[in-house]
């Protein structure tokens, strides 16, 4: 494994066997098959078939790892498959947002029922999608339009609308599925719903062909008259209740929303998928700038080769250094007063970007071709700019958060 990897305290033998594990599998499974699922722009069903039978791909790996209290267990598991590839990366790990969803929003009893539901095991493989963002609504979340709308006779919710951007979408068993309960309270009255397999009105719209992670599934969820039991919303129904009222009476605990528990728990994981893939990028552009010789010596004998791998490697390590400490500040229950989350993520998915691109110009020609792994790196790097919330929001949120000011 590379050096790169390699941070500047130890990790504990645990995330270290972890690490290696993981990086053994990105290598051996993972790039052999990134080129090829690519092209296709299909789900790799055998990719995932062989995650789920070493235990990648599993309700207890992503359990054991959330559960980790040094909150490390996500991000170096994050680094190490994505450095294998963003796509395939997305497809392995797609479900485990809606799981994170349930588990934000959701009672015990309703993580204990739904969420092994959503991965199933070797031979009998399950999918999950968790449906937030809109044609009108994305990272404006309060102009959200699906509804939900409580059946008190039959004690279901029906819903209607349509999702967009959904990982998995269509494709899944069980949809997770943010609607508005309460259309005057906007943000704040939204909850989120399980729609279990086989659902009646629940149907898959538009298929995205994306400029990057084109192995990972993306589309419209159209929801049409959907009915749930009461059972399926997150938290259930008294919850929901005193929370709408808290709402209705302009308490400040009533403030925040579904949809942005869940990023709130995802972004430092984000973070390191874009760390992971710099950090592939930067070993690319390395070894070729090693090899590759210009007038008669290798190129990064060259001052502005070399401050360019310096300038990348050092990207590189202070975001996984921020997505760690996010990390670690979320399972130790400390408050992000920085918005260090948002802070993780907005650096982690530029420096993506930063470096990718940097390693296709020292690749020169080599880096725009697809013989060369870097230009499909860069092409996945972008999305990590845009979902999950923009660079923009995240800029907004620290904006907001370190001033105190109604920053807009």
């Amino acid at each position: 494994m590379s050096d790169a990897a390699t941070p500047y305290f130890d990790l504990g033998p645990d995330h270290l066997e972890l690490r290696s594990w993981l990086h053994d599998f990105a290598a051996e499974v993972i790039r052999p098959a990134a080129h090829e699922w690519d092209e296709r722009e299909e789900f790799p069903w055998p990719v995932l078939e062989e995650a789920a039978r070493i235990g990648l791909y599993s309700v207890d790996f992503f359990a054991t790892q959330s559960m980790d209290r040094s909150g490390l267990g996500i991000p170096v598991a994050m680094e190490e498959i994505f450095w294998g590839d963003a796509g395939i990366g997305l497809s392995i790990v797609g479900t485990a947002l809606a799981a994170a969803g349930v588990r934000a929003g959701g009672t015990d009893e309703q993580v204990v029922e739904w969420v092994p539901q959503m991965f199933g095991e070797p031979g009998d493989l399950r999918l999950a999608a968790f449906c937030s963002s809109e044609p009108d609504a994305g990272s404006d979340v309060g102009a959200m339009r699906t509804r939900a709308t409580y059946d008190e006779a039959s004690d279901e919710w029906v819903l209607n609308g349509t999702k967009t951007w959904a990982t998995n979408g269509g494709l899944a068993n069980v949809h997770v599925v943010t609607a508005v309960v309460d259309p005057d309270l906007r943000a704040r009255g939204q909850a989120s719903f399980v729609v279990p397999p086989g659902t009646k009105g629940l149907s898959q719209g538009q298929k995205f062909a994306k400029h990057g992670i084109r192995a990972s599934h993306t589309a419209e969820v159209v929801l049409d008259a959907v009915r749930v039991p009461g059972r399926c919303l997150l938290g259930g129904k008294e919850r929901l209740d005193e929370r709408l009222g808290r709402a209705r009476d302009g308490s400040r605990a009533a403030q925040g929303n579904a949809s942005m528990a869940t990023f709130e728990r995802t972004r430092p994981a984000v973070g390191a998928q874009a760390v992971g893939i710099a950090r592939a990028a930067y070993e690319v552009a390395l070894d070729y700038a090693r090899t590759r010789e210009q007038f008669g010596r290798p190129i990064i004998e060259n001052q502005a080769i070399a401050f360019a791998l310096a300038d990348m490697r050092s990207r590189i390590d202070a975001a996984r250094l921020l997505v760690w400490r996010a990390a670690w500040m979320a399972a130790s229950r400390r408050s992000f007063d920085a918005a260090e989350g948002s802070m993780s993520k907005l650096v982690a998915g530029e420096t993506a970007v930063a470096v990718t691109g940097q390693a296709m110009q020292i690749l020169g020609g080599n880096g725009f071709t697809r013989e060369y792994p870097v230009e499909r790196m860069a092409r996945d790097a972008k999305i990590y700019t845009i979902f999950e919330g923009t660079s923009e929001i995240q800029r907004l949120v620290i904006a907001r958060v370190i001033s105190g000011a109604p920053i807009r």
